[in-house]
């Protein structure tokens, strides 16, 4: 009775009330003689592809543990988000499930509102594999004008290791560039990305020998905080303190915010975006 209470209180509790909340007449069921919302566990089991005996065990708290394909399967019958789905394989199995990388094509306008807001402070979000989706008037004056660069190359490792105007920029390139490697490398890992980049590997191996070396090294980081040198052509040396969060509810995205640390730096950045220079 004590495993049956617990299931009833974890697992079976959630699928039940996650079956609740569906619309069985938007999912093609008759809803006459139903006594209950939601839909009936014959029917979850349906769209599962699974037997109502075993639905009905995991929602019972019997049959032992579920696999993480049944779970799969129960979490797209629910049509579940992405974070109840991590719940269910908490529930069900004691840990996440794994990952499963998705391309992203753009952010909300909540979002780009928030980048906006950061008058003097470059700001930018990049995905697992380190393209830059959105940024700021700030980050396009400071940093590169992603805006008039094509989709493909608003990569941050294609700029680093392909354009001198950016390693030009880098107070100490060298060091920038072993930790952008090893952050990516640990992001991409992250986020079950590492078949998507392959490409962008191949290529960069290909155009330099710095990042073909540095990849060898098979060192990785984490793109936490710290401070950034960037050398201006015209204005000088401009240092920025730089910190990195995870995008609420997509945790394959990040955001990161530079500031200026003084307001001697703020004063570059102002008279930067007022004179409309190139990008540094």
């Amino acid at each position: 009775m004590i495993g049956l209470a617990a299931a009833e209180s974890g697992l079976g509790a959630y699928l039940k009330d996650r079956r609740s909340r569906l619309d069985a007449a938007a999912l093609g069921f008759s809803t006459s003689r139903r006594r209950t919302t939601g839909l009936r566990r014959e029917e979850v089991a349906g769209r599962a592809n699974i037997s109502v005996t075993w639905y009905t065990w995991l929602e019972q708290g019997r049959g032992g543990a579920p696999s993480a394909e049944v779970l799969n399967r129960i979490a797209r019958a629910l049509m579940l988000t992405d974070m109840e789905r991590e719940h269910l394989f908490l529930l069900g199995l004691g840990r996440p499930p794994e990952v499963r990388y998705r391309a992203a094509d753009g952010v909300s306008p909540r979002l780009q509102r928030l980048l906006d807001a950061l008058e003097f402070s470059p700001a930018i979000i990049k995905t697992a594999t380190w393209d830059v989706l959105a940024w700021n008037r700030a980050a396009a004056a400071v940093l590169t004008d992603y805006g008039a660069l094509p989709p493909g190359q608003r990569n941050i490792l294609r700029l680093m290791f392909g354009q001198s105007r950016v390693r030009a920029a880098q107070h100490d390139w060298e060091s920038v560039a072993r930790f952008v490697v090893g952050a990516f490398r640990a992001d991409a890992a992250r986020a079950g990305a590492m078949s998507e980049v392959s490409q962008l590997v191949d290529e960069l191996c290909q155009i330099s020998p710095e990042f073909t070396a540095l990849w060898r090294e098979n060192e990785v980081g984490a793109h936490g905080g710290g401070t950034k040198r960037l050398r201006h052509p015209t204005l000088g040396v401009i240092e920025l303190e730089y910190s990195s969060f995870v995008v609420e509810e997509r945790s394959d995205l990040g955001m990161i915010v530079y500031n200026p640390v003084s307001p001697a730096d703020t004063a570059l950045i102002r008279d930067l975006m007022k004179m409309k220079l190139p990008a540094s």
